[in-house]
This record gives C-alpha cells, sequence and structure tokens, in this order.
C-alpha cells in the first residue's frame, strides 16, 4: 500500500488542466474512486474538461466543504473509507481569497493529511496558483508535500517537513481583546456556560439558525476543556471580521495531532466533541503547547449554516 501527496504548482487554467485531467482520467481507467473537491470556479472547470467522464467522479464544493479546513481530513477520509483499493482526490485547500486568519488552519490540514492518511493506498494531489497566492503560501506547501509538480515536471521537496508545520500553526498565539465576554467553566456548570453562549450569540447578532450550533460547539469545547484541561477553563466571546468568536482557555496540553479530524468508534464513549465543533464552525484554530491551550472557534455572521 502505498500513499502519494504530490503538490501541484500552476499558473493558469491552461496548466492546472493539465496537471489535473491526466490524474483522474488515469485514475478512472485504473478503475479508482476519484474525487474532486476544489473551490467552484475550478470545480466547473473540471467538470467541464471531463464532461465525458463527469458521471463517474465525484465532485466536492471546497468553498464549503473546506470552508473550516477541519472538516476536510474527515470528509476525505469517509469517501476513501467508502471504497476498497486504490482511490484518487484532488484536494485544494488554499485560494487566493483565504485570509490571514484563515491561512494557518489551511497550512496546518496539508501537514495533517500526511499523517491521517499515512499508509493508505491513496493518492491525494494539491494544486496552488502560483500566479496569485504568497510566496510563503508555496514555500510552506513545499513543507507540507514529499513530491512537487511543475513546469519542470516531478521533483522531490528538499523542504519536506510536516512535524515543523504542524509545530509552527499550534505554536501561533491567538488573542483575546480586552473587552471580550467571559465566563468561567467548571465541572457541573455546562447549562450556564451554554446559556452564556446564547446570550452572546443573540446579543452579537448571530443568525438565528446557527444560534444553537455555536451554543453546542462553545459547550462541546467548554466540556473537553474542563474534562482534560485541568479541570476549569475560561470562555470568551467576541465579533471580529464580520464574525462571532469564541476562545476556550485551559491548562491542558493536546498531544494528539489528528484530534478532531479521525472518526470515532461507535463503541467508544468519547472522542467527539472536537469533531462536532469542525463541523459546526465556519473556523477553528487551536493554540497549544506544554503551557495551556486555546481553542478559538468563528461562526460568520452572515446567514449561513455550516453543512
Amino acid at each position: 500500500m502505498t500513499f502519494a501527496h504530490p503538490a501541484l504548482f500552476y499558473s493558469d487554467e491552461e496548466s492546472y488542466i493539465d496537471g489535473t485531467v491526466p490524474f483522474v482520467v488515469e485514475g478512472l481507467a485504473n478503475a479508482e474512486p476519484v474525487a474532486i473537491a476544489v473551490p467552484s470556479q475550478n470545480l466547473t472547470l473540471l467538470r467541464d474538461a471531463l464532461s465525458r467522464f463527469a458521471h463517474l467522479v465525484t465532485f466536492i464544493d471546497m468553498t464549503d466543504t473546506g470552508r473550516n479546513p477541519g472538516r476536510i481530513i474527515p470528509e476525505l477520509r469517509a469517501f476513501a473509507d467508502r471504497h476498497r483499493g486504490a482511490v484518487r482526490i484532488i484536494s485544494e485547500p488554499v485560494w487566493n481569497h483565504r485570509t490571514e486568519v484563515e491561512y494557518p488552519a489551511c497550512a496546518l490540514h496539508e501537514a495533517l493529511v500526511n499523517y491521517a492518511f499515512s499508509g493508505r493506498d491513496l493518492s491525494i494531489l494539491c494544486p496552488y496558483n502560483t500566479s496569485v497566492l504568497r510566496h510563503d503560501v508555496l514555500a510552506d506547501a513545499e513543507k507540507t508535500h514529499p513530491i512537487v509538480i511543475d513546469a519542470g515536471g516531478h521533483r522531490p521537496s528538499d523542504h519536506f517537513h510536516p512535524a515543523r508545520v504542524v509545530l509552527a500553526a499550534h505554536s501561533l498565539p491567538l488573542q483575546t481583546p480586552v473587552d471580550a465576554a467571559s465566563t468561567s467553566a467548571a465541572a457541573g456548570a455546562m447549562a450556564a456556560v451554554r446559556a452564556f453562549a446564547r446570550e452572546q450569540a443573540f446579543k452579537l447578532g448571530l443568525a438565528q439558525d446557527r444560534v444553537d450550533d455555536f451554543a453546542l460547539a462553545v459547550t462541546e469545547l467548554a466540556t473537553n476543556s474542563v474534562r482534560h484541561g485541568g479541570g476549569e477553563s475560561t470562555v470568551r466571546v467576541w465579533t471580529e471580521s464580520e464574525s462571532i468568536v469564541c476562545q476556550v482557555n485551559d491548562n491542558g496540553h493536546i498531544t494528539d495531532v489528528l484530534a478532531g479530524r479521525t472518526p470515532v468508534h461507535a463503541n467508544e464513549p468519547g472522542g467527539r466533541g472536537l469533531l462536532l465543533v469542525n463541523r459546526l464552525a465556519d473556523l477553528v484554530r487551536t493554540q497549544t503547547t506544554s503551557s495551556g491551550t486555546a481553542i478559538q472557534v468563528r461562526f460568520d455572521l452572515a446567514n449561513k449554516k455550516a453543512t
């Protein structure tokens, strides 16, 4: 069994098509299931380019599914697990409209792919648009992909070191404003935390159909924090950049780099909290060191619901 995770450096539509379509066609010729998870504009481009074979391919709009990069690995894992034998996936989690707040979660995702699918008979091709993405983003791609495909062909990345990217992403400080509303969480106090989250969501203008999702995500974070982070945590809520943000801080240290991204067996009593939070939130960021952990979730104030 082999796992492949190359980065495709493309500069225009022609090089995008040239780098992705043969990958798909070869997979279909080998009777391998293929999924394409890319932003909506490129999804349309590939659907048109593969019109003869489109009915054989699973298309996933990364603009929606990958809005929170923490949802991508579970989604790709679910596709791969539905099939036996070799599987091919095109996954494009980084595009030019990603914000400075979102991007570290994208880089972390790409690094974690190497851990999540190690040993699987799976090829995941990740396109990067060199004409619009920053130099540091492309440099990170070389750290998270062992092979780079560009105009010169296939080459090994001399900078491949996903562990460094994971450490860097988890070490980035997550700040809270001094005027953020706050409450403390302890065992037996989750009803109060839930009420606090709902109150803040209504007060700060979150769409009504997302208030329950926000309250559930905050309660799950606080529950995990109390259980694994020393028995008490601090919950803060504020608004920033058209999002409502909640951050939970505690004294624990998350050592499982894939926490919240791997499936939990039905007979296991726990382990679903962070999976659920990733499913509900528009973005999840984590800072975790030996000094403590902060997990930050963001929900868009615009009226749209995670799917």
